[in-house]
């Protein structure tokens, strides 16, 4: 009986190691959750922005002299900015504008300019740069016209050519740009009404009606006269068999200025950038690129930039070349208080 309990006992207590021993054994293992790492976004990949449009009308001879192909890649690198550059004589540049269909006009006719401004067309307006307009013709001069003013060769000419002088002709731009537009002035200098003396007045004048570089070699195949801006006919001259007559006359000064357009319907930041242009014609740096621009090639510089001579000229031709361009619409009309007439003070006896 003994015996059996002691068996028993034992038994119990081998079951009981047995369950304590499986037990921890559950109990032990552990249950590992794998993580899974957070996928990163992608990086986005910045997209340059898209350069603006800068429409440019400007004169032939700043297309002529390549002046332009000089300074685009550098304002279009500084800006972010493609400059679409159009060229036809002033009178039509102008009329371009006038529509809407250009950002900057960049000309030399200071009094087409003006009126342009006045009618509200035109903001910011800075002179950048000058030059001559010459009398050039052929080397033996068939008028003999030498040292003479441009308005006393003007006359001479058309006299010589009225009477049919061998060989003296004139050719003119005609095309109502700023070349053509010093050239009326003086014919008018000279006490002549250009639609009644001198336009259509016989065969020794030819109306070209083409830019400054087509119309300077129509004069050098005709063996002609012919009024230019100086850096055009540095630019062509190899190419004509013309030479500088006359090259001095208070007349003959040739001012280059730029001006942003405006119309109630110009966004601001076409004007704004603009500006940019304008602001980066006048600049220190620019303004030593143009002065320095085809000495290597001319021997001497095509333009001469504000920052080394200001031409005595005309009131209001030369515009302001210091002042940063800052506006973007028209300065608010002023209104003049009406002035109230104090009464005398009483006389006192």
């Amino acid at each position: 009986m003994t015996k059996n309990v002691h068996v028993t006992f034992i038994a119990a207590i081998f079951v009981l190691l047995m369950l304590a021993t499986c037990f921890a054994g559950c109990t032990s293992q552990t249950t590992t959750t794998p993580t899974t790492s957070p996928t990163a976004a992608p990086t986005a990949v910045a997209t340059p922005a898209a350069a603006q449009t800068l429409v440019i009308a400007t004169t032939t001879s700043l297309y002529d002299t390549k002046l332009l192909d000089y300074l685009q890649p550098i304002f279009e690198k500084k800006y972010n900015v493609t400059l679409k550059i159009t060229s036809q004589g002033t009178g039509k540049a102008i009329e371009l504008a006038k529509r809407g269909d250009a950002d900057v006009l960049l000309v030399h006719s200071p009094s087409q300019e003006l009126a342009f401004m006045k009618d509200g067309y035109g903001l910011n307006r800075r002179s950048f740069a000058s030059n001559s307009f010459i009398i050039v013709g052929p080397a033996n001069d068939p008028a003999g016209i030498a040292n003479m003013t441009p308005e006393q060769a003007f006359t001479t000419i058309l006299i010589k050519g009225t009477n049919k002088t061998a060989n003296v002709s004139f050719i003119s731009r005609g095309d109502g740009s700023g070349t053509h537009t010093a050239e009326q002035k003086i014919w008018s200098n000279a006490k002549y009404n250009y639609t009644q003396n001198v336009e259509k007045f016989g065969t020794w004048y030819v109306e070209a009606g083409k830019g400054m570089g087509e119309t300077l070699q129509m004069a050098s195949e005709k063996g002609a006269y012919a009024v230019t801006d100086e850096g055009t006919y540095l630019a062509y001259k190899t190419k004509l068999d013309l030479v500088p007559i006359i090259t001095k006359g208070p007349s003959l000064l040739n001012i280059y200025s730029v001006m942003a357009v405006y119309n109630d319907k110009q966004p601001v930041e076409k004007i704004q950038m603009a500006n940019n242009f304008i602001n980066f014609l006048i600049a220190p740096e620019t303004q030593a690129g143009i002065g320095n621009y085809g000495v290597d090639k001319y021997g001497k510089s095509l333009f001469i930039p504000m920052s080394v001579s200001v031409p005595t000229a005309t009131a209001g031709w030369v515009g302001d070349y210091s002042t940063p361009a800052t506006a973007v619409a028209p300065a608010p009309a002023t209104t003049t208080a009406p002035v109230t007439t104090a009464s005398p003070a009483a006389v006192t006896t």
